[in-house]
């Protein structure tokens, strides 16, 4: 069965007390309706006069939470990224004190990107163009200690974690924290580096279908995630697993049956 979670169902905070929109059985599929990350403050005409004007209480907002029935603490729960639904425009910015630029570059930018040109490429102008790789820069569920927390760090839950392989076909290995697990994504990006160096990736609105499973047969303190094939061109073709801490305990062996391990730190 397949539902869908409209872009209003949106909060600003990991919050283990909000109370979530939809309950899902595990293996049904979920449709996310994304806000991008400026929470809608930016559209097609904005300029840099309205970067230099955002607000940050209502950044990088998240669709959710879902409830995974049968999730609970200790479990790991599986998401597998399906596809991403289209998007006709995304934006990237310098915003003034934020971003690894932030002191050579003071003055607020905006470039707007066209997204609905030919070749599944984000377009900078009629000759410069990079190849749209859609992800989500947010993913995560709740954390167990009580109150709000920012969305803004990567944390034990997942969070804003902006990897880039988060692309279809890759399954994220969360641990869950609260019953439920309380899943919420956003942030979603339609192309990004290795890094957001500017302090924002193409950012864009769009769609992301997702499909849950629990997994009782790993334990694991910080996020993993699984993809079929490799993580850049010229690599092993095999599938690789990832996680941020070589120690996590996987019961023994790879989950990817097959593939190669890549441990990053």
């Amino acid at each position: 069965m397949a539902h869908t979670i409209h872009s209003r169902h949106v909060h600003y905070g990991w919050d283990n007390s909000l109370e979530p929109v939809l309950e899902v059985e595990p293996g049904e599929t979920v449709e996310f309706e994304v806000v991008d990350a400026s929470g809608g403050q930016l559209n097609a005409g904005s300029t840099a006069a309205d970067v230099a004007r955002l607000d940050f209480e209502r950044v990088n907002p998240v669709t959710g939470p879902v409830f995974i029935k049968g999730a609970r603490p200790g479990d790991v729960l599986e998401v597998e990224i399906l596809e991403f639904g289209p998007a006709r425009w995304g934006w990237t910015a310098i915003i003034p004190g934020f971003g690894l630029l932030a002191d050579e570059f003071p003055k607020p930018y905006l470039k707007i990107w066209d997204l609905s040109g030919p070749g599944e490429r984000a377009w900078f102008n009629e000759r410069i163009a990079v190849p749209l790789a859609p992800f989500p820069g947010t993913i995560g569920v709740a954390l167990p200690e009580p109150g709000r927390h920012s969305i803004v760090p990567p944390r034990k839950n997942g969070g804003n974690m902006d990897i880039r392989h988060l692309t279809a076909g890759t399954r994220l290995l969360l641990p869950v924290w609260v019953e439920g697990a309380l899943f919420s994504i956003g942030d979603t990006h339609a192309a990004q580096g290795d890094g957001e160096v500017c302090g924002t990736a193409i950012e864009a609105a769009m769609q992301v279908a997702c499909r849950f499973r629990i997994r009782r047969d790993l334990r694991l303190d910080e996020p993993a995630f699984i993809v079929p094939g490799p993580l850049a061109s010229g690599q092993d073709p095999r599938g690789y697993f990832v996680t941020s801490d070589g120690r996590q305990a996987l019961a023994g062996r790879n989950p990817y049956s097959g593939s190669s391990v890549q441990l990053l730190s």
